[in-house]
């Protein structure tokens, strides 16, 4: 059983901007030469998350919304009133969708069903320079 460590950079625009992610996590697991077993996709961050959905407009906006609805920019948050940012927003969506996501793989390609993606969800209100770290563990 072999366990790699791989990296994932990129600039986002923050805004709660969906960055799909498959082809760059598929490219890297080729790299591993592993056939089989599983691959997490971890956020170092606290206004960063990933998860897994159909990246099309429709629900890519429809995602966006939902988290308008749960954590609007503009409620009073306990962590704005500490005066160091006014980003409580970012860090409450992000706690609520989580900083990892594992995916099992088979014959050197991640079991995402049909329209399913992996996706980076950038929280925070300005843009950033994010990485991900991905573990793969297989054989």
């Amino acid at each position: 059983m072999a366990v790699v460590h791989r990296r994932l950079e990129f600039k986002t625009g923050g805004n709660a901007q969906i960055v799909e992610i498959t082809g760059e996590v598929s490219a890297l697991l080729r790299e591993t030469g592993l056939r089989s077993g599983i691959l997490n996709v971890f956020v170092p961050g606290a206004t960063g998350a990933v998860t897994t959905l159909e990246h099309e407009p429709g629900v890519c906006r429809d995602f966006q919304e939902l988290f308008d609805f749960l954590a609007p920019p503009d409620r009073d948050y306990h962590h704005n009133r500490r005066g160091v940012d006014a980003n409580g927003h970012s860090h409450v969506r992000a706690g609520l969708l989580g900083p990892s996501v594992t995916v099992p793989f088979e014959e050197g390609r991640p079991l995402l069903g049909g329209g399913q993606q992996l996706v980076f969800v950038d929280f925070d209100e300005v843009p950033r320079e994010r990485t991900l770290v991905i573990t793969f563990i297989g054989e």
